[in-house]
């Protein structure tokens, strides 16, 4: 996370009721170059944040008002704030009130009584896991890339430019509707892959999701991200010129074979490949039965298909 005043480490906000606290917090951190701001209650925390958006926020759990799990829970439940890290301060130390910390969206505790150093740690921990992801996500957003993160049910959680492109040219090969937006689910194919994927976890072989159509393909690699509980996909557009050395290398064919098979995948007749490439249509036929036996197929489309498969 950037922030607004380059010349300090970020700002922190320090929501706590107890004048002490806030004291020592704030001392603490400003001494370590952090720009610090202070709310004595949930509501005047929020007031604040509509104004200037803190990087990370120390939020005490027993307050006046509303305590800290539902000023966590308004935080979370906003766009504008939801990706602010949260710590919690708490002298709690059941664990369920540890859990309804974490089930509100706070990412660490700090236990009371308060430690200076174990604070600046733990911010710095929390700010440069942020920072990190954000860069992250700006290059992979600023970049060719076609790319999307998707939620465990297959809804659209994030979205690069090109990755909105990508889906939209999808759509339009496989006439399909639909507006690929943040929140709405995968293409219905895709989207019925995707749950397959996820069933198949165990025993995933790598294998992408992969649809082609007047010889061109789309294709989507799954990767966990087991930090956020999402998925990235990977997008990838292959257009319908071949890689004739290697389609022969990866299929174990002649070159002349990988050229019959380019021109058989456009449609061309015995008669016509053999006209391009200067061979009579037996001797096309007779490569066919070559291509046929190599690839275990019995027919010209189970072949071309086979290829587009691995292009």
């Amino acid at each position: 996370m950037t922030s607004r005043f380059p010349h300090t480490n970020g700002i922190v906000m320090i929501v706590d009721d107890t004048p002490g606290n806030l004291a020592l917090l704030s001392d603490t951190l400003s001494e370590a170059g952090y720009r610090v701001l202070v709310a004595t209650d949930g509501l005047s925390a929020l007031e604040q944040i509509a104004y200037l958006k803190p990087d990370i926020i120390l939020l005490d759990v027993m307050m006046p008002g509303i305590d800290g799990f539902e000023t966590c829970s308004r935080l979370k439940s906003s766009p504008e704030t939801v990706d602010i890290p949260i710590l919690f301060m708490t002298a709690l130390n059941e664990l369920s009130d540890l859990l309804r910390g974490f089930g509100e969206g706070a990412v660490d505790y700090i236990v009371k009584p308060i430690r200076p150093p174990e604070v600046l740690v733990r911010v710095d921990v929390q700010l440069t896991q942020i920072r990190n992801l954000q860069r992250a996500e700006r290059a992979l957003t600023n970049s060719p890339f076609s790319a999307l993160a998707t939620d465990p049910y297959g809804n659209i959680t994030w979205l690069t430019p090109c990755g909105a492109l990508w889906l939209d040219e999808f759509l339009h090969k496989h006439a399909l509707t639909g507006k690929p937006e943040v929140g709405l689910p995968l293409p219905k194919p895709m989207l019925e892959w995707f749950r397959l994927r996820l069933e198949l976890a165990e025993k995933s072989d790598g294998k992408t999701f992969e649809s082609y159509r007047a010889g061109a393909g789309f294709s989507a690699k799954i990767t966990p991200c087991h930090n956020t509980g999402e998925y990235l996909l990977v997008l990838e557009k292959h257009s319908g010129e071949w890689d004739l050395d290697s389609v022969r290398n990866s299929l174990g064919l002649t070159f002349r074979e990988a050229e019959i098979l380019m021109w058989i995948s456009r449609g061309k007749t015995n008669k016509e490949v053999g006209l391009i490439l200067n061979s009579s249509p037996r001797t096309i036929n007779k490569h066919l039965e070559h291509i046929f036996e190599k690839l275990g197929v019995v027919t010209r489309a189970a072949a071309v298909s086979i290829v587009l498969q691995r292009a």
